[in-house]
């Protein structure tokens, strides 16, 4: 499942990762758990927003990079 429509916005379970992702970086376990979502799909999810950009790996876990947190409803 894509975490980018083709118009460029993010679907839902995109959305939900990166508002979890505001409160602080991440493991993929503990974000699947935030947002609500299979682990499966948060992990392939994670690929591609680190791929577009909006998140990078770090040792803690996933962060927001300032392009994802731009793209949060919060912003």
């Amino acid at each position: 499942m894509a975490c980018i429509n083709p118009d460029g916005t993010l679907t839902p379970s995109a959305q939900a990762i990166l508002e979890a992702l505001r409160r602080a970086p991440a493991k993929a376990e503990a974000l699947a758990q935030q947002a609500g979502l299979p682990l499966y799909r948060v992990r392939s999810s994670m690929r591609e927003l680190v791929v577009a950009g909006l998140v990078v790996e770090t040792a803690e876990g996933y962060a927001l990079t300032e392009q994802g947190r731009a793209r949060t409803t919060s912003a």
